[in-house]
This record gives C-alpha cells, sequence and structure tokens, in this order.
C-alpha cells in the first residue's frame, strides 16, 4: 500500500542491531559486476548470503529466469524471488525499512537515478525494485523526491543521522535542494533530528563504479554513542587526506543527545587494484550486523584478525563471521552494500 509521509505519521529508521525479520539481496547480474568473472561474483554474493543465513532468513532477488541457475550456488535456506532487476546492490535500490507510529511496516522508496546518472539500459527496473520489495513485504510504501540510495545514510537509532555532501548534496542527484531540506526530508521519513555530515568518500568511489562517496564505507555506529570510522594509514594513499578529514569531523561532532562520540579508528587493509590499475579502496566500515551474528569483510590480510577480535569485542552476544569480499569491491562496494535488514515488527 503506498502512502504519502506527511508530518501527521512519525516513522523511525531502528539501528541496524535492533532484531531483524529478514534481509533482502539481489543476484548479481549486471556486467559492471560480471565482467569477466562471472562465477566469482555468484560465488561472492552465494557466500555473504551462506553466512547470513545462519543468524536469520535471506531472501535472494533474482532475474526472471535465472533462478535455477542461482540455485547452483545458494545454500538451501536461502529463499528466491523472480523480480527484474539492473544491479545486485540492493542496499542502494531496495527499499529502506522504517516503524511506523503505530508499529507497523513502512518501506521508504527514495528517487533512484543510477548513483548520480551512473546509468545502464536496466537501471529502470532499479527505480522500481523498492516498490515490488514493498509489497512483497507488505510495508506502506513511502515514496520520496529525494534522490537517495540506502548505502548514503546510517542511524544510531536514538535520533542521529550520518550523511555524506558529496552523495546527497551532489547536484547530480538533488541539485535544486539546500542542506536543510535534505535534512529535512531524511529527519521525516527516518526519525532522526540531527546530522553529522561528512565530506567526501574513498577514491575508488569516485569512479565509474562509484556512489560519489557513500557513508557506510567511510563510518557506522557500533552503539549509539559510538562510531566506527574508516582510516587509511598510509600516506601516499589518495584516501589519507580524505580519511583524516572525516575522522577529525567525528571526533569534533556531538550526537542527537549532545553526547560526545567515541570514535574507533579502524585501519584499511594493505590496498589492491582494480583491472584499470585503480585502488579498490578496501574498507572494513562495510559490515552487516545480523540477528546474533556480524557478517565482516575479510581480504586474505593480517587486519582480519584484528577487526574480527575488535568485532567481537564490540559485539558481545553476537558470533562474528567472514566472508572474502575482494571480489565484492572488485564490483565496486562490500556485505553492507549487497544487503538490506527488514526489521521485525
Amino acid at each position: 500500500m503506498d502512502e504519502a509521509a506527511s508530518s501527521v505519521l512519525d516513522f523511525r529508521m531502528p539501528p541496524e542491531w535492533a532484531t531483524h525479520a529478514r534481509t533482502w539481496m539481489a543476484w548479481p547480474c549486471n556486467d559492471f559486476v560480471l565482467e569477466d568473472d562471472p562465477e566469482g561474483a555468484w560465488r561472492a554474493w552465494a557466500a555473504a548470503a551462506s553466512a547470513i543465513v545462519r543468524f536469520e532468513p535471506v531472501t535472494m532477488i533474482v532475474p526472471p529466469g535465472q533462478t535455477a541457475q542461482a540455485r547452483k550456488y545458494l545454500a538451501d535456506g536461502v529463499d528466491t524471488v523472480e523480480r527484474p532487476i539492473g544491479d545486485s546492490w540492493f542496499r542502494d535500490s531496495g527499499p529502506t525499512f522504517v516503524i511506523g507510529r503505530d508499529g507497523g511496516l513502512c518501506a521508504v522508496d527514495w528517487t533512484f537515478n543510477g548513483w548520480g546518472g551512473r546509468t545502464f539500459p536496466e537501471a529502470k527496473d532499479d527505480a522500481l525494485i523498492a516498490r515490488a520489495v514493498a509489497e512483497m513485504a507488505d510495508a506502506r510504501r513511502l515514496p520520496s523526491k529525494l534522490v537517495n540510495e540506502g548505502g548514503g545514510i546510517h542511524v544510531d537509532g536514538e535520533g542521529t543521522l550520518l550523511l555524506t555532501e558529496s552523495v546527497q548534496l551532489n547536484p547530480n542527484r538533488n541539485p535544486n535542494w539546500t542542506k536543510a531540506e535534505v535534512e529535512a526530508e531524511c529527519h521525516r521519513l527516518l526519525g532522526t533530528r540531527h546530522t553529522i555530515w561528512l565530506t567526501r568518500g574513498v577514491v575508488a568511489d569516485s569512479g565509474a563504479r562509484g556512489t560519489d562517496g557513500h557513508i557506510d564505507t567511510l563510518a557506522c555506529f557500533a552503539a549509539p554513542g559510538v562510531v566506527l570510522a574508516h582510516g587509511q594509514p598510509d600516506k601516499s594513499h589518495p584516501d589519507y587526506e580524505s580519511s583524516a578529514e572525516n575522522i577529525a569531523i567525528l571526533k569534533a561532532a556531538k550526537d542527537a543527545k549532545g553526547r560526545d562520540l567515541e570514535v574507533i579508528v579502524i585501519d584499511a587493509p594493505a590496498d589492491r587494484q582494480d583491472a584499470d590499475g585503480d585502488p579498490l579502496s578496501l574498507s572494513y566500515i562495510n559490515f552487516y550486523i545480523c540477528n546474533g551474528g556480524v557478517v565482516m569483510c575479510r581480504f586474505d590480510d593480517r587486519q582480519d584478525e584484528v577487526v574480527a577480535e575488535l568485532f567481537t569485542r564490540l559485539f558481545p552476544g553476537r558470533r562474528v563471521a567472514g566472508v572474502d569480499a575482494v571480489r565484492i569491491f572488485e564490483g565496486g562496494g562490500g556485505v553492507h552494500c549487497i544487503t538490506q535488514q527488514q526489521p521485525a515488527v
């Protein structure tokens, strides 16, 4: 059911660590992701789904006619449903689930324009998939004129919102929106009241496969008042300055309750290059919290174990599972980018 959001209705996006009903994903199908190694992409997405389904239900959206092919890789417990899709970054094209004042499930349907016009013929299907998933989830659909993607937002569940100026304020998305208007629309639909703006993202996010700087590679809340931030210790790396700048912003910021933030910097692993010789800007921040678990990105790097131990301390009562995420990053993102949580109601 569609419903125009208004000041009469209140909505709240639960933090990622709140209980989920399920996780939604989309099967790799776009040439940007498949490239010369489609099987590598299929195995990577399937591995992420297999890790998550140990903790909660997973539904994988599959392009029409591709279920048999997908089932060769997916664990038996992963559900599949066929719908037209153009890409596999479901954090971005899928709906952002929120809870209404009445406790019912709602789905924010942001305007999706292919990450600021980085488009392809199938992008029209991605602009419609949030509506389809809202119907499948029996959620009230809340359409928004704000051009936005799910990977561009992060909340603490207590009124604080993280955004990036290079995304929501980019002329390729919202050329006629002021910062105040962007904040107001996000607050209206997510139940937040205070925004912390970072400036820009990692260099790999600025190219043809990029998002212009999604927050979910840069920073996220581990708990109210606790932020994990992407760090780049290599001064020769093109992400060094932007990472330091974003960390400084977070350390100077306060949350919606006026608290100083505890900022925990997680250094990037040794970086790798894509086929064109450009850095992949690997990030441990792009992990996913699910019921009883944390699914982290692994990069076959000695830093993997350091981060796994940190997550074990930060998320007591949750089991840390790792997924080899290099192939996912080669396509343009990480584990968080390919998942979308549906909160329990």
